[in-house]
């Protein structure tokens, strides 16, 4: 896969698949751009975002959060990463049981 040549100072309101309301959320927890967003993961963020906000935050935010870091559309995410992801969700939060 070729190196991403977007910056990581790209604000998270300029980010594929985040709209007005999920970039709230994301500074709202410390996210402000693609670099953050690298640097803690989908899933990590997803997990801040959902403990914040359990109402308003689905499983789809973590598929997007992860299209906005590659640069990918939420839906196109291959089916083997959409799963990854769950199982590394899941394993996280069974053994924070």
């Amino acid at each position: 896969m070729a190196e991403d040549p977007r910056p990581s100072s790209l604000p998270v309101e300029a980010l594929r698949n985040l709209g007005p309301k999920s970039a709230a959320l994301l500074r709202a927890a410390g996210y402000e751009d693609l670099g953050a967003l690298r640097r803690a993961g989908a899933v990590a963020v997803y997990r801040r975002l959902k403990a914040a906000a359990p109402r308003r935050v689905s499983r789809v935010m973590l598929y997007a959060l992860q299209g906005a870091i590659m640069d990918v559309h939420w839906n196109a995410l291959p089916f083997a990463m959409k799963e990854a992801l769950l199982e590394e969700l899941a394993s996280i939060d069974g053994a924070a049981e």
